[in-house]
């Protein structure tokens, strides 16, 4: 919060007339006030202001969509002043406009990024109960999806969620609840069944090739999600430290991330072209749901592996037409 406050100090040492200060970070319920009491403090020309609140919906790797064409435009104020500026900036959008008191806006934004990882962690936790019985997650979140009161939309089983939004929201809605006075359990098990996702995922890896010291394995996907080339709190990184950890060694590729995976992650050979990663592998692992892995030319995939096997953390692939082309295949929830 001191990039927050010392902002709000710059505010208050450049106004000289009436200003509309306007917070669009995910920051923490309250926070309006304290920026609000920051510039009446360091105000020296003690003008008036208003502070409102206009928290961002914007998705990696469709931030332009998402702006241009928002499900809905929140403006959280305290007085009716700084309503008819705003509106007349999102005019142009033609999306709704709510206007609520500043606690309410900033709680939207945390309220709604943990309820989308409440839905992943749901659908996740689904998966698990659906290889117990045979089931397949994808036909259950689509009969599940089709209720409007649910949606289809973060109803896909994963190898968990990442970025740096998602936990980070996450972590601090529930320590804001503490500080409120309240024990968010729900998020709690939201964080514990992303953590178990992977668990499992590594070890549907372990028991397929048994010993993973030696084993040369290819990933394809670097990337937390796809159409970014961020690797913040990556599952596909998360996944090869995993691997690599065990002794495997990795071949690995992504269509935007890998300069940015070099940073984090060592010791891995990086692979230019996709249908090459399973060269001389003992086996292939999708771990970022890039359209373009859809396109994998599964023959040569399987001509270049040592055995036919291929682990998809996003369930990319369906399971018979990978049995047709004679793969041993791993999905999540099928």
């Amino acid at each position: 919060m001191s990039f927050i406050e010392g902002v709000a100090r710059e505010i208050a040492g450049a106004m000289t007339s009436y200003k509309i200060i306007v917070d669009k970070s995910t920051v923490p319920v309250k926070t309006g006030d304290k920026v609000a009491e920051t510039i009446k403090r360091y105000c020296k020309a003690q003008v008036d202001f208003d502070v409102a609140s206009n928290p961002e919906f914007l998705r990696e790797g469709f931030a332009v969509e998402d702006l241009m064409k928002p499900d809905r435009v929140v403006v959280g104020v305290k007085s009716e002043r700084p309503v008819a500026a705003m509106k007349e900036i999102y005019q142009p959008f033609n999306a709704p406009i709510i206007v609520t008191d500043i606690n309410s806006a900033e709680l939207i934004k945390h309220a709604a990024n943990s309820f989308l990882a409440l839905k992943i962690s749901y659908i996740n936790a689904i998966s698990v109960i659906c290889e117990a019985t045979g089931a397949n997650v994808q036909e259950v979140a689509n009969g599940m999806g089709m209720d409007a009161r649910i949606g289809r939309r973060f109803l896909d089983a994963s190898l968990g969620f990442g970025g740096s939004c998602f936990p980070k929201d996450l972590s601090a809605f529930i320590k804001i609840s503490e500080q409120l006075g309240y024990d968010f359990g729900l998020l709690k098990e939201v964080q514990r069944i992303n953590a178990a996702q992977m668990e499992r995922f590594v070890k549907k890896i372990a028991e397929t090739l048994w010993v993973l010291k030696d084993k040369k394995i290819g990933v394809l996907g670097l990337a937390f999600k796809q159409n970014t080339d961020d690797v913040r709190l990556s599952p596909a990184i998360e996944l090869c430290r995993r691997l690599q950890k065990e002794g495997a060694a990795l071949r690995v590729h992504d269509p935007k991330a890998m300069d940015k995976a070099k940073s984090e992650l060592k010791d891995v050979t990086y692979v230019d072209d996709m249908n090459s990663v399973a060269e001389g592998c003992d086996a292939l692992v999708i771990a970022t749901e890039w359209p373009e892995f859809k396109k994998l030319d599964l023959a040569r995939a399987k001509e270049l592996l040592s055995h036919p096997i291929l682990f998809d953390g996003r369930n990319l692939f369906d399971p018979k037409e990978m049995e047709r082309h004679g793969f041993i295949y791993k999905s999540i929830g099928r």
